[in-house]
C-alpha cells in the first residue's frame, strides 16, 4: 500500500499541472477584468507559470522515487497540452479579441498553437531520440513565449493583427519543425557542457530586469536562434545521438 501511494506522488503533481492549466483557460476569458487586484491576463500568466513548476516537479519526483509509469507519461502529455498549448492559445485568442473589439477571424488563428502543440507532444512520445535534445520548440517554451508576447502587447503597444498572426504561425510551426534544439535541463554544473544554458539563464535575468515579463518572449527567441546556429557547440555534440 505504501509503495502504491509513493508511486502516485508524481501523477498527483502532474494533476496539479493540469488544474493550473484549466484555471488559466478560465481566466483567459476574463482577460481585461480586474480580479483580486490583478487582471485576468495576469492570472493566466501566474497559473501557466505554476503549471510549469509542477511540470518540472513531477519529473523530479518520478526520478527521485523511481516511480516511472506509462500512465504518468500519458498524463504528463495531456496536462502539458492543456497548460502549455490550450491555455496560451486561449490567452492569445482573447488578446486579439480585446484589441479588435470582439472575436474576428484573426482570433481563430490562435488555434494553431493548440493543434501544433498536440502534434509536438504526440511526436515526442513516439520519438526515442528526444531524451537529451529536442526536435522542434518544446511546448513549455511555447507557453513562455506567449506570456512574454502578451505582456509586451499590453504594456507597450499591440503590434497589430498581421504581426501577431505572423508570430502565431511561426511559433506554432517551430513546435513541429525538425530543427534540433538543445535541452535547457542541467545534468551537471560544468561550464563547458552547459555554456548555452548559462547564456540563456543570464539572458532571461537581463531581459526580465530590463523589459519585465515581456523579456520571456525575447528569451525564447534567443533560445531558437542559439539552437539554430549553435548545433556544433560542445554541449550539443555530447547530446545528439
Amino acid at each position: 500500500m505504501f509503495r502504491k501511494l509513493i508511486s502516485n506522488i508524481p501523477n498527483s503533481i502532474t494533476c496539479l499541472n493540469l488544474v493550473c492549466g484549466v484555471t488559466a483557460c478560465i481566466f483567459s476569458f476574463r482577460f481585461s477584468e480586474m480580479i483580486g487586484g490583478l487582471y485576468g491576463m495576469e492570472w493566466v500568466w501566474i497559473f501557466i507559470g505554476a503549471a510549469a513548476i509542477f511540470d518540472f516537479c513531477d519529473g523530479a519526483a518520478a526520478r527521485a522515487l523511481h516511480a516511472y509509469s506509462d500512465l504518468g507519461k500519458q498524463l504528463d502529455s495531456l496536462s502539458d497540452l492543456v497548460s502549455f498549448g490550450v491555455a496560451p492559445s486561449l490567452l492569445m485568442f482573447n488578446l486579439i479579441g480585446c484589441y479588435n473589439g470582439g472575436w474576428e477571424w484573426w482570433s481563430f488563428t490562435t488555434l494553431m498553437i493548440a493543434v501544433c502543440g498536440a502534434l509536438r507532444l504526440a511526436k515526442f512520445n513516439i520519438d526515442d531520440s528526444q531524451h537529451d535534445t529536442f526536435r522542434g520548440l518544446p511546448i513549455p517554451a511555447n507557453a513562455i513565449f506567449w506570456i512574454g508576447f502578451s505582456a509586451w502587447s499590453t504594456m507597450n503597444v499591440y503590434p497589430g493583427n498581421w504581426v501577431t498572426v505572423a508570430f502565431i504561425v511561426f511559433i506554432a510551426l517551430m513546435m513541429i519543425s525538425p530543427m534540433r534544439m538543445f535541452s535547457l535541463k542541467f545534468t551537471s554544473w560544468g561550464m563547458e557542457a552547459n555554456l548555452r544554458r548559462y547564456i540563456i539563464l543570464a539572458a532571461a535575468v537581463i531581459f526580465f530586469f530590463t523589459t519585465g515579463i515581456a523579456g520571456f518572449a525575447w528569451t525564447i527567441i534567443l533560445y531558437i536562434i542559439m539552437s539554430a546556429f549553435g548545433s556544433k557547440s560542445p554541449d550539443s555534440r555530447q547530446q545528439i545521438k
